[in-house]
């Protein structure tokens, strides 16, 4: 019965992981073309104000959309190297690829929330905040499980 129950547990966290991985593609995809969306203007504006205060020169709403489009090819990439690393993890039950989607984590996260912090930006904070305890358990468990099943 554990071992139905792990098998349940690891293809639902697996699902999890992949979903994540596309999540993270399509929000790639979309950065360049709804960067400068309306919907966007408060993120523009606590931006701006973090950076400039109260003089915001005019060109800084074309940066920050420009810097936004830039990102989302990275975010992509990034997408695709996390979708490969979970594939390896699945398919061979290889505790590594978790390790090191758990490692990229454990380097992004911390860097990009003391920059944020620094500067500020809140919703930065809060956004890898969300992703950290969505991601990292998961990764931790299937880490565990898969060295366990290597090791046993």
């Amino acid at each position: 019965m554990p071992q139905q129950v792990n098998s349940a547990t690891r293809t639902w966290l697996v699902r999890w992981m992949y979903a994540a991985a596309l999540a993270h593609f399509v929000v790639g995809v979309l950065l360049p073309w709804v960067g400068n969306a309306a919907l966007f203007d408060g993120y523009h504006q606590n931006i701006e104000h973090a950076f400039w205060g109260a003089l915001v020169p005019a060109a800084a709403r074309a940066q920050q959309v420009w810097w936004l489009a830039l990102f989302g090819a990275t975010v992509q990439c990034t997408a695709l190297w996390m979708g490969a690393l979970v594939r390896l993890g699945d398919t061979q039950k290889n505790a590594s690829a978790w390790g090191w989607l758990i490692a990229g984590l454990l380097v992004w996260a911390p860097q990009d929330m003391l920059i944020s912090w620094q500067a500020g930006v809140w919703v930065h904070v809060w956004a890898d905040s969300f992703a950290l305890v969505s991601m990292l358990p998961p990764l931790v468990w299937l880490y565990r499980l898969d060295r366990k099943a290597r090791h046993a």
